[in-house]
């Protein structure tokens, strides 16, 4: 495959495309890129016969293009959720040499065109609650929800851990892709700003004597509507001292489990210096 330089301050505008990708050759394209965007072992990667049938049956594999190059790809699939069709977005991932310049956002408005196509009004797709970049994507800028905590989902894969003994926890999103409040993200209209000063909060970091950020002891007894729970800015940093990961993977898991049993849903992320989930009272079934 081709290869950019690794730079930043590229000027892409009027030089991304998006587009269905469809054929053995485009398909395996998308080898090279599950390589070098996860480096997984080939046996863990996507492989092309996958992506062949899930196009031929229903699935969607879009590309984005920088002029002539793939620099990136998400891909999703029909599925099945509380009994209701919907599509699964299962991958989604952009070359190192073109993060940081909204590819990942625009692949995910074209999905939204396309499965609006299908007659479709609901995605989901799971992610790791301790990647906040990941989060403020998915709840800040796309407008999804969560309320369904998945322990350990993968179990034994190592690549997927974010460190040694580490569980392979994830949160299952759903996009309600034809609510006027995800609409209104794709228009990308100003939304009314909250006051965090005053909000709640079930998890609140601090500062050790040893200089490491830890979690404080979870807020389990909120009955506020609105509320806050924190988690880490950049989950990378710390892979050095993965039981401070793990420390706060345990403290976010029992915040975000024990609100979600009591009709909470998370519905916005706030990225900044720190970094908190905003969870807000949701009677089943809704979505805004």
């Amino acid at each position: 495959m081709n290869s950019w330089p690794c730079r930043r301050g590229l000027n892409l505008v009027g030089k991304v495309s998006i587009r269905k990708l469809s054929g053995k050759d485009e398909f395996t394209r998308l080898i090279d890129i599950q390589r070098v965007v996860w480096k997984h072992p080939d046996l863990d990667l996507t492989p092309v016969h996958q992506f062949c049938i899930s196009a031929f049956m229903g699935g969607l594999v879009l590309g984005a293009f920088v002029e002539e190059e793939l620099a990136g790809f998400v891909y999703s699939f029909p599925a099945i959720y509380k009994g209701k069709f919907c599509h699964h977005s299962h991958l989604l991932a952009v070359l190192p040499q073109f993060q940081g310049y909204g590819l990942g956002k625009k692949l995910k408005w074209a999905q939204r065109r396309e499965v609006l196509k299908l007659g479709l009004d609901l995605i989901t797709w799971t992610y790791d609650p301790m990647q906040s970049r990941n989060a403020n994507l998915n709840f800040h800028t796309l407008g999804v929800i969560c309320r369904n905590y998945l322990p350990d989902f993968y179990g034994e894969t190592p690549q997927l851990r974010l460190g040694p003994g580490i569980p392979t926890d994830r949160l299952l999103v759903e996009w309600p892709i034809k609510s006027a409040r995800v609409q209104r993200k794709a228009e990308e209209k100003e939304e009314k700003s909250l006051d965090l000063s005053f909000l709640p909060k079930a998890l609140e970091g601090y500062r050790a004597e040893d200089g490491s950020y830890q979690p404080g002891q979870p807020n389990l007894k909120l009955a506020a509507p609105v509320f806050l729970a924190e988690t880490v800015r950049d989950v990378r940093v710390l892979q050095p001292t993965p039981g401070i990961i793990a420390s706060w993977q345990a403290a976010l898991r029992q915040v975000l489990t024990h609100y979600f049993n009591r009709g909470y849903a998370i519905v916005d992320f706030i990225f900044g210096e720190q970094c908190y989930y905003l969870l807000k009272k949701m009677p089943a079934g809704k979505s805004s």
